[in-house]
């Protein structure tokens, strides 16, 4: 039977987005971005894609990507797909949070994995870059109760074990595991490939599997967020611009000198 890779894709507000561009909603609790600038795939998890892209390449993988959100921009979540992804599960629900809880994610990421059935490898971007929180795949393993092997810069499988470069401060480890497991990808595994014009038509064509909540059996307890948030802030910045004025250069580099030191710069 073919290795069968699920890797979970988030949909995230692109963070090369101008901070002009942002504003907070009226609760003080979301980002509120212009419609003109559409979300992306988290590029972590762009990143996951190539991993389990690779696996197929060299062993004939199937790669099933899930994403869960409230809504979904298609043109953009079904980007996986256009890079070679065979199939994708969209967790729709109005009734789904923001995602802004990890615990809540890792529930319903738990539960879409477990209906989509057996499974050899999970892949997830070691982190989203909305929050930053690098929560969720650590929760999601231990809900699945299987291993999990965080930062790789290198994904194989080898028999029934994965077998993974993992980053550490001053280079890698080699790690391994046995199968089913989860491994988070880092960067440094190399840039994901782009679509070529073949697989983007085919990705048109193709329709993600929507499973809604009742589709995942939820509950209310299931959705109950573990964190609260209670206001989002933009960063405040100023900048100020002072003149030094001198007879020549020198006696201007020598003031500057001595400003700089006075303000603890230098």
């Amino acid at each position: 039977m073919a290795l069968h890779v699920i890797v979970t894709a988030k949909q995230v507000i692109d963070p090369d987005m101008p901070l002009s561009a942002m504003r907070i909603g009226d609760d003080a609790r979301q980002v509120v971005t212009p419609a003109a600038l559409p979300p992306v795939v988290n590029g972590f998890d762009e990143v996951a894609v190539e991993a389990a892209l690779r696996l197929k390449d060299g062993h004939g993988a199937k790669v099933t990507v899930v994403s869960v959100g409230g809504q979904f921009n298609l043109e953009i979540i079904k980007k996986p797909l256009a890079m070679g992804a065979d199939a994708l599960v969209l967790c729709q629900d109005a009734a789904f949070p923001d995602l802004s809880d990890s615990m809540v994610t890792a529930r319903l990421l738990t539960a879409a994995v477990r209906k989509i059935g057996a499974f050899d490898l999970l892949l997830c971007g070691r982190q989203a870059s909305d929050w930053d929180n690098a929560q969720v795949p650590l929760l999601l393993a231990e809900m699945l109760d299987i291993p999990c092997i965080p930062l790789a810069q290198k994904v194989e499988v080898e028999q029934d074990r994965v077998v993974v470069e993992q980053l550490v401060a001053d280079g890698y480890d080699v790690v391994d595991a046995a199968l089913p497991a989860l491994v988070t990808v880092s960067n440094e595994l190399g840039a994901p490939r782009y679509p070529n014009m073949r697989n983007l038509m085919a990705a048109k064509r193709k329709r993600p599997v929507v499973w809604t909540r009742a589709d995942l059996s939820l509950d209310a307890a299931a959705l109950s967020a573990c964190v609260e948030v209670v206001e989002l802030l933009l960063p405040q910045r100023s900048q100020a611009c002072e003149f030094i004025a001198a007879e020549d250069g020198a006696a201007a580099g020598e003031k500057l000198a001595a400003t700089l030191h006075e303000a603890g710069l230098i």
